[in-house]
């Protein structure tokens, strides 16, 4: 579940290469038989429903004292909706990169499983305390500086449209490709 997968791996033999990644890229299941998932919890540099925009490194220190191992896993942010662990958490040159597992046996937990099996659900969101943060004289928007990050959750409806669970091997080479490119055009 690395965020630089090759998504050519799987590609059949009878189609050209192109279509075999294509093809790779959109059959790819976001969640496996055990639970485990992954994706960005935030991308750095968009600006989100609220008006805020993480920037890089934002996440270094919270991440240095708590470590993925004590970030919890919520439905919803709703802290009495604990539905799973967090194994992996970095930041990344595109984001806060994220890979967890469901909790089997709890009933939100296995339903989320099926959710985002279908891709019902395949929202992140994350839930923190502002540490450092500037705001833009013109536009009103929060810069993120620093954040003590508490919680990650899986959520319908994510503040930042691009905090989702990838939808398998190979798409965030694709997201971090294009965010590549987008930053080149600027």
């Amino acid at each position: 579940m690395e965020p630089r997968g090759d998504a050519g791996e799987a590609g059949a033999a009878d189609v050209s290469p192109a279509a075999g990644r294509a093809e790779a890229v959109m059959q790819a299941i976001p969640i496996d038989e055990r639970g485990r998932f992954a994706g960005y919890a935030s991308v750095f540099g968009r600006l989100d429903d609220a008006g805020d925009l993480v920037m890089p490194g934002a996440f270094g220190r919270s991440l240095a004292k708590r470590g993925a191992e004590k970030l919890r896993m919520l439905f919803q942010h709703d802290p009495k909706e604990p539905v799973g662990t967090w194994d992996v958490a970095r930041e990344d040159g595109f984001g806060l990169w994220v890979e967890g597992r469901l909790v089997p046996g709890v009933p939100r937990a296995d339903a989320l499983r099926r959710l985002i099996e279908r891709r019902a659900i395949d929202g992140l969101s994350i839930g923190f305390r502002t540490e450092r943060a500037t705001r833009e004289a013109r536009s009103g928007h929060r810069r993120l500086w620093a954040i003590d990050l508490w919680e990650i959750s899986i959520v319908t409806f994510p503040m930042l449209a691009e905090a989702r669970i990838a939808p398998g091997q190979g798409a965030p080479a694709e997201r971090s490709l294009r965010a590549a490119i987008s930053l080149l055009k600027q």
